[in-house]
């Protein structure tokens, strides 16, 4: 065990973790299309990267349920149903909509406006076209937001439940300036919860979820599949 070296590893770790946010950030944004068969080399040159971290974080993407590998193939986007859509909603509407509403009254001023650069920055990057900076931004509000419960298992199912609920044709969406009205509704959802207005909180919220289903279901009809068009890994 001597002979092992710690730093390497760390760095093929944190390479494959790269590697599958990018992917993920690619499915979401419509880049890689449901029912697809990737290969590991295709992705890999795409990214800038050499194959084997792609296979590797596509296998994590598997255990989340996101692709399946296809033997001698590579791996297939899986597809999500219009059922799975509306049942990955109601999840989160059960969770996320009392739980904002207990935030709502227990949290302090400095907890909440601690979140308004967050979203503001998702704001921006709607305005902006930048498909990378939104998700980013409105991946952490939302996690940072529902942390405040203080209860981290809560933010890991609603954490894997929007891994899963992918938004297909993001970037088409974001063409059109559609996603700008739902950005703003973060900035919203603050102020309220800022007032102690606890119902509209939870009202704000709930519409919020509603309307991101609704880019769900329009997504993947206004989307263009142009293929693989990822950003390469920085290392």
């Amino acid at each position: 065990m001597r002979h092992l070296k710690p730093q390497v590893i760390s760095v093929q770790t944190h390479l494959r973790d790269q590697v599958a946010d990018a992917l993920r950030v690619a499915l979401i944004a419509g880049e890689l299309r449901p029912g697809v068969i990737y290969s590991a080399p295709t992705l890999a040159a795409e990214l800038g990267v050499s194959a084997t971290p792609v296979r590797e974080a596509m296998l994590d993407l598997a255990r989340e349920g996101l692709v399946e590998a296809v033997r001698n193939k590579g791996f297939r986007i899986t597809e999500m149903t219009d059922q799975d859509l509306d049942d990955f909603t109601e999840i989160r509407t059960l969770i996320e909509v009392p739980t904002v509403g207990r935030i709502a009254a227990t949290a302090s001023a400095e907890q909440l406006e601690a979140l308004r650069p967050l979203a503001q920055q998702i704001v921006t990057a709607a305005q902006e076209h930048d498909v990378l900076k939104y998700l980013e931004a409105d991946h952490r509000f939302h996690l940072e937001l529902l942390a405040l419960a203080g209860n981290h298992h809560l933010v890991a199912v609603v954490s894997d439940l929007r891994k899963r609920s992918r938004l297909f044709g993001l970037g088409s969406l974001n063409e059109t300036g559609r996603l700008v009205a739902s950005a703003k509704e973060h900035v919203e959802l603050l102020d309220l919860m800022a007032a102690g207005q606890v119902q509209e909180a939870e009202n704000c919220m709930r519409r919020h979820l509603s309307h991101v289903r609704t880019l769900w279901a329009d997504g993947p009809e206004d989307a263009q599949d142009h293929g693989p068009a990822l950003r390469p890994v920085s290392r």
